[in-house]
């Protein structure tokens, strides 16, 4: 039997989390403060006592689900090896630090670098997601293929689940298209852009100066990256994807079946909620799946 440790991405937030992390656990306590002195404002605070406005900021979104999860797994690890890791777009930096290739602070510093470009990248031009729930996936890349704007599938969540980006015209003629096509349940994201689109170029190219600046070890375990869904152990190799995720597409239902190919038979989840738990189970029913967010009374 095989060990899988995932973290969610950005969309899992909110208000009160890690809260009893930090009341209750002294690492995660001092790993808080850290992160307040390395971000310059009390991310704590937000989290803890913030309003969803406040947490729906790209800027402490990311490093919030971050932290969450990766604090989460630091003190509530039943510490029995892991065999692999992997993690939802952010959350691919959650298990980039989980693995050791990455310390804790410059994960950090990466994952506010990565929150701020993004949101730059989204001010430049409108845009936006939206998910096709229930659509071949043969269909929704046919019509993205097709439409004259910028819209593109960023992410193959589950099998029936595609979740498309591009520009606010782009997207909403794909949801004519496929909406046409009989599906039925096609709904816009409140999201701020178009993640994991091509719009996202300005962001890439600030953040890969950073990661190509940062010091990458190679990991303890293997780590599934989003864009190619397969293992990575190699710090070179581990920069290059990590700089090519923000405008490829989250490659999530393969890289599920590429680790259950790989010998994966128990997906733990650390961080708020339970999203990918409920991924994981579309895609294939046989496996264990658990989650631990250290908010459980």
């Amino acid at each position: 039997m095989k060990r899988a440790v995932i973290f969610p991405g950005q969309g899992a937030q909110y208000v009160g989390m890690g809260k009893r992390l930090y009341d209750n656990f002294p690492l995660a306590k001092t790993k808080f403060e850290t992160a307040n002195e390395v971000l310059g404002f009390r991310i704590s605070d937000l989290m803890f006592e913030g309003t969803e406005e406040d947490l729906k900021m790209t800027k402490v979104t990311q490093p919030a689900v971050f932290l969450h999860s990766i604090i989460a797994f630091a003190v509530l690890n039943d510490r029995k090896p892991f065999h692999m890791t992997a993690g939802h777009s952010l959350g691919e930096f959650t298990a980039l630090v989980a693995s050791g290739a990455l310390s804790f602070e410059d994960g950090l510093r990466l994952v506010a670098q990565r929150a701020a470009a993004m949101q730059k990248a989204c001010e430049l031009e409108p845009s936006t997601m939206a998910v096709v729930l229930g659509g071949e996936q043969s269909m929704v890349e046919e019509v993205c293929r097709n439409i004259d704007d910028i819209v593109i599938p960023a992410n193959y969540n589950s099998p029936g689940q595609i979740v498309i980006s591009g520009t606010i015209k782009g997207v909403e003629a794909a949801m004519g298209q496929i909406k046409a096509a009989g599906v039925r349940r096609v709904m816009p994201l409140k999201v701020g852009g178009a993640f994991h689109s091509p719009l996202m170029k300005p962001a890439q190219e600030e953040l890969a100066a950073a990661i190509e600046s940062t010091h990458f070890s190679t990991p303890t375990m293997p780590v599934y990256q989003n864009c190619t869904a397969t293992a990575s152990t190699e710090p070179a190799v581990i920069k290059k994807n990590l700089i090519a995720q923000l405008t490829s597409p989250v490659l999530w239902t393969q890289q599920v079946r590429q680790m259950i190919a790989d010998g994966a038979t128990q997906f733990i989840e650390f961080g708020p909620g339970q999203v990918l738990q409920g991924l994981i189970r579309k895609t294939d029913d046989s496996v264990e799946l658990s989650s631990i967010s250290g908010e459980e009374e």
